[in-house]
């Protein structure tokens, strides 16, 4: 393919470097001869042996003698990822010599890289220059071409100096233009000569065989390189520019003109052409004319940076001067003209090369660039959609369709679907929604709008292919369905749901459109429990409407758990009509349709022959005798029931009636099931407005027996309701009974007494007193402040014997004072004294005989007091007289050594405790009287520990609410009040 098809663009920022002052005098100018890159580092060979190395910014970093100053430097190569060097110096007076650098290494003088290895290369005596040098990455060969076409091999370890062989492996008439290598299992050096293109293998299968010849074309000097990732070289001609593998020449293409060099640069393949005035300007007849005095003007070098695989140019110019070389590194591509000048080539960034493209609407170079770039398929459906704009303007509607729907999974499908809602383009319009459905990006509208293109255009076959297609659905489900509804094509809408397996949009049709409610509630009874519980829940208030009993039977079996689908087997082979004959389609819909646990291999498809069909009144239900077995599932809470029976109570009763028969009950439901049992009770009741009602009795009885039995199932005998609900829902509905029976049941007592002195019913609040008083003392308080508070409850409670009554009980159970009864009958005028004269003279005499009695006490502990008090001061003051004359331990005669106590208790030593020291605490302590002793030291120890404990003072003052002056004066004893005794 010729150059001249190709497109130019300007992918490249070319840049001037400016060169530090050192680096531009010294190196680029005058002493510069060969160059390479590796490691970030640019290394610089020069004229008279010395090896400079640059950085980034072209500084030298480092320079240092590598040959004497009368070799210059031929040729050097960095080895990849390692830190050695390869050099090769010359002055065709004697071999070449070739050395090995450490550039990590100093040697012994410490300011010079280490030199590993130098060796001649020889070339059988004969000085010829070198012209080329190949070096392998592991440095185990090296190849060195020289301008009489010879070629020879060096082998051995380089890096330690170990020895090496050499031989000359190639001899041609023609001088070595170039050499490359091909580094695989079997090495390959390519070797180039001004006549021809050979190979020769130095390593693995084939070492050993003679030169085998590519092509019997040549090239010249810098004319050949190879291809980093395909691992082929690359030749340029004059005619053209080849490529060649192991086994002969690749692809090549035309690009007429003289090469002065070709390297590579990423995917670019870099080309240097000398002008073809430049070369007119050699011969006579230019001279002639005066062409010499103009060389100049003719001596521009033209430089090109080709995509061979996209083929296109992506940068060209014409240079002002000769190039001396070509190097990259740094990302960049950078050259160097005979004047010192160095140029810096950046490729420009992905973005800016396609807006080039862009700008000139050369969209396919666009998405052949960023398809090479890698860019993943996101970005390129942006270029996608681009190009179909651009088309879409030029008026070719189909092409940019096309380029739409390669973009369709990252385009704004309404961003396309509004330049094709022309009716003259729904074609491209169903085209695109159609892609749309497949790749799974369609929302509901787009389905609306496919279906709604498809009625416009009346095809009903395109609808059918679109709602059967196999595979997996790709499209909203309920929007088609809907839309198919909407239409009239029920066919269509009862095919997706069965299909899809869409139980909940098959009642929907049964319900909604052809209000089978009886063939719905069918349907419903044979599907899983989950998908039954969501359709029954769904359309539970209209089914109870149509079709009450039995679906007041179907909640009772589901919240019993023991719903079980129902199996059938169905013959289905007549398809309901479509949109013209939908009047009467779905009179038996639960019989067309393939439902769970059926045979679906009896289902006949739509296609079916004629032979196949059959009416739809000859489609068959059987019902399998055998029950089928229980199935497993989770029991919804019965209150989840309880909103679908608001209107319809008699049904709610007999779904609760059901519910509350069954045995272990969860505790919350037993109390939803009893409390709305109760209430429902209760409202059907006082519906009845006659109280003589045999029927209003029946319903009070009931709620009554769900209060006084409704225990026995919970096992426990507890009341299943809450006492607020029943207490409100009674005060709701007037029942007074239930009022006072949840109120006694939960021990309300006080609450009972009080709706009787409410209600000024003194009977009743008497009765109730004398029922609860004994397990609820307070009431006798609340009776008395009741029956004292007006002469008529006085008189209807009995009178003054009442009264006493209730006093001897106060004075029994010490509920009051006398003072604290004194004073509550204070509060009105309705007890005089002479009604309570003998409850207070008891008191009377009661209390004083009390103080009495305690005088009497008070004046014998006095006197024990002080009869103590008497025989302690005579035991310090007087001698004691014993006269035992027996052991109290023994009982045997007293002899010596005795003991005697204060006590007057005597012992024979011996008959103390033998093990005890003489001297000791516990000998001198009358063993007889020391329990009694050490009793009272406890006591009196525990007397003085509680002297702070106020805690536990505080709290046996609030547990004697009767006698509260009692634990205060028990404390006093104690000596809790005695805040400065210090000890016993």
């Amino acid at each position: 393919m010729a150059l001249t098809s190709w497109k130019a663009f300007n992918f490249f920022d070319v840049s001037q470097v400016t060169l530090p002052e050192e680096s531009r005098s010294s190196l680029f100018d005058n002493e510069f001869n060969c160059l390479t890159t590796g490691g970030s580092s640019l290394f610089v060979g020069s004229t008279n042996g010395r090896i400079s190395i640059l950085s980034a910014a072209f500084k030298v970093i480092r320079s240092f003698k590598a040959y004497d100053d009368n070799i210059s430097i031929a040729h050097l190569r960095q080895i990849p990822d390692t830190s050695l060097l390869v050099s090769i110096g010359e002055n065709l007076t004697a071999d070449p010599l070739l050395k090995v650098w450490a550039l990590d290494k100093s040697d012994k003088a410490g300011t010079d890289p280490k030199c590993l290895c130098t060796l001649k290369v020889q070339n059988g005596k004969r000085q010829f220059p070198v012209s080329a040098l190949v070096v392998l990455n592991d440095i185990s060969q090296v190849a060195v071409g020289f301008a009489n076409g010879a070629v020879t091999v060096i082998r051995g370890d380089l890096i330690h100096d170990r020895g090496t062989k050499q031989r000359t492996v190639f001899e041609s008439e023609e001088p070595i233009t170039a050499l490359s290598v091909r580094e695989a299992a079997t090495t390959t050096v390519y070797i180039a000569t001004t006549g021809r293109i050979s190979t020769l293998i130095i390593s693995g299968k084939g070492l050993g065989q003679p030169a085998r010849t590519l092509d019997k074309q040549g090239c010249g000097v810098g004319c050949m390189t190879i291809d980093p990732e395909t691992k082929d070289v690359i030749v340029a001609r004059d005619d053209a520019i080849y490529t060649y593998g192991p086994r002969g020449r690749g692809p090549s293409f035309a690009f007429d003109g003289p090469k002065k060099l070709i390297t590579t640069f990423g995917d670019y393949m870099a080309l240097l052409c000398p002008p073809r005035a430049a070369q007119l300007s050699k011969t006579k007849t230019f001279r002639r004319l005066g062409g010499e005095d103009i060389d100049d003007l003719f001596s521009t070098t033209s430089f090109s940076l080709l995509d061979t695989d996209l083929k296109y140019i992506a940068h060209t110019e014409a240079l002002p001067s000769q190039v001396k070389d070509v190097f990259k590194e740094w990302g960049c591509l950078f050259i160097v003209t005979v004047d010192g000048k160095l140029y810096r080539y950046r490729e420009k960034p992905l973005q800016q090369k396609l807006d080039i493209l862009y700008q000139r609407n050369l969209y396919i170079h666009a998405i052949n660039l960023a398809q090479k770039s890698g860019v993943d398929a996101l970005q390129q459906n942006i270029i996608f959609r681009k190009y179909g704009d651009y088309l879409y303007q030029k008026g070719d509607y189909d092409t940019a369709m096309q380029q739409y729907l390669r973009a369709i999974d990252n385009t704004e499908p309404s961003q396309v679907i509004r330049k094709f809602l022309d009716t003259q383009r729904i074609h491209n319009l169903i085209e695109y929604l159609e892609e749309l459905h497949d790749h799974e990006k369609a929302s509901a509208d787009h389905t609306t709008l496919l279906l709604n293109c498809y009625a416009k255009l009346k095809d009903t076959e395109k609808l059918d292919a679109f709602v059967k297609a196999p595979g997996e659905l790709k499209f909203d489900l309920e929007t088609a369905i809907s839309m198919c509804r909407q239409g009239g094509y029920f066919e269509q809408a009862a095919y997706l749901a069965t299909k899809h397996g869409e139980q909940d949009l098959v009642v929907d049709i049964l319900i909604e459109d052809s209000k089978a409610y009886a063939e719905a509630l069918e349907y419903i009874w044979r599907l899983e429990p989950t998908t039954a519980y969501s359709n029954m829940m769904k359309y539970a208030q209209t089914l109870l409407y149509h079709c009450s009993d039995s679906t007041t039977e179907l909640f009772i079996s589901y919240y019993t758990g023991k719903y079980r689908p129902k199996p059938a087997i169905a013959d289905v082979s007549k398809p309901a009509p479509l949109a013209a004959e939908t009047s009467g389609a779905f009179t038996n819909l639960a019989s067309l349709l393939p439902l769970p646990y059926m045979n679906r291999s009896a289902v006949v498809s739509p296609g079916a022959s004629a032979e196949q069909k059959a009416t739809v009144a000859e489609a068959s239900l059987s019902v399998e005798n055998e029950k089928s077995p229980i199935i497993d599932y989770q029991v919804p809470k019965p209150r989840t029931a309880f909103s679908a029976f608001v209107s319809h109570p008699s049904k709610f009763i007999t779904f609760l009636e059901a519910l509350v028969k069954q045995p272990n009950l969860d505790e919350q439901d037993r109390i939803d099931l009893y409390t709305t049992l109760f209430e429902l009770y209760l409202e059907t009741s006082q519906r009845i407005e006659d109280p003589s009602s045999p029927d209003k009795a029946k319903w009070q009885n009931k709620a009554r027996a769900l209060l006084t039995k409704g225990g026995q199932n919970g096992g426990d005998g507890s009341l299943p309701i809450s006492a607020s609900n029943v207490l409100l829902i009674s005060a709701l509905s007037k029942y007074k009974d239930g009022t006072t029976l949840i109120r006694e049941r939960a021990g309300l007592h006080a609450d009972i007494f009080r709706s009787f002195t409410t209600a000024k019913d003194t009977v009743g609040a008497m009765a109730a007193m004398r029922k609860y008083g004994n397990q609820t003392p307070s009431l006798y308080i609340d009776a008395l402040t009741y029956i004292s508070s007006s002469p008529e409850a006085l008189k209807e409670a009995g009178g003054e014997a009442t009264l006493l009554e209730i006093l001897k009980k106060i004075e029994g159970e010490n509920l009051m004072a006398p003072l604290q009864v004194v004073k509550t009958l204070s509060l009105s005028n309705v007890v005089t004294t002479g009604m309570i004269r003998s409850y207070l003279g008891q008191t009377i005499r009661r209390e004083k005989a009390e103080i009495e009695g305690n005088k009497r006490l008070i004046d014998s502990y006095r006197a024990e007091t002080t009869q103590k008090k008497q025989e302690i001061g005579e035991l310090n003051t007087k001698p004691t007289i014993f006269q035992s004359r027996r052991c109290a331990s023994c009982g045997g005669g007293l002899e010596l050594p005795m003991v005697h106590f204060l006590c007057k208790h005597s012992f024979h030593q011996r008959c103390l405790n033998p093990n005890l020291r003489p001297g000791s605490e516990d000998q001198e302590e009358c063993p007889i009287c020391k329990p009694g002793n050490d009793t009272i030291k406890a006591i009196r120890r525990a007397q003085v520990d509680s002297m702070d404990a106020h805690d536990m003072f505080r709290a046996a003052v609030e547990r004697g609410a009767g006698d509260r002056f009692g634990a205060i004066s028990e404390f006093f004893g104690r000596g809790v009040m005695n805040a400065g005794l210090g000890g016993e």
